[in-house]
């Protein structure tokens, strides 16, 4: 079984309207939810063998912030090509992996992310399922899991909803 973690990079800042969507850097609402979701990863058991984040600042931002909440130490390449990149392409570089890693996170943005999610799961409870389809949040997470036991056999549709989190979820308030 494989096991596919998306999260959305956490909140960030629009202060200076002059830098590049590229070099936009966490806020402080980003930086406080990042560790939150990687301890909730964590508490969770989702531990990532493979990370693969996009090269924007506010995902590499995220994933620092993440990194030292887990229980593993995973490998982490960062893509150029995840910034912008459409659900074909992040599944096609899903399928290019090599295997080995069975748990892998990707850390990219919305809307792309969140429609790769929609494609991939064929799956799961409906309620969380739902609420993904209106909404993912900044910082969210979702996982799926895959019978196939290649990343090259994952296809949409294949995969099963195992849990979407929100960094409200972990914080216990309505902030979203």
């Amino acid at each position: 079984m494989l096991t596919l973690s998306l999260l959305r990079h956490a909140k960030s800042s629009w202060k200076n309207p002059a830098l590049p969507d590229r070099e936009r850097p966490l806020n402080s609402r980003g930086i406080a939810d990042a560790p939150a979701m990687g301890r909730a990863m964590s508490e969770r058991g989702i531990d990532p063998e493979l990370v693969l984040c996009s090269s924007a600042q506010r995902t590499v931002d995220t994933l620092a912030l993440v990194l030292p909440e887990l229980k593993i130490e995973p490998t982490v390449v960062y893509q150029d090509s995840l910034y912008r990149a459409s659900p074909e392409d992040m599944l096609d570089l899903l399928r290019r992996l090599q295997p080995g890693a069975r748990s892998v996170l990707l850390i990219g943005h919305n809307p792309e992310i969140q429609e790769l999610a929609l494609e991939l799961i064929g799956a799961g409870p409906k309620g969380p399922r739902d609420r993904l389809s209106e909404k993912y949040p900044t910082g969210g997470l979702v996982v799926i899991t895959f019978t196939a036991g290649l990343w090259s056999s994952v296809d949409v549709g294949s995969g099963s909803l195992t849990q979407f989190l929100a960094p409200r979820d972990v914080r216990g308030d309505a902030a979203s």
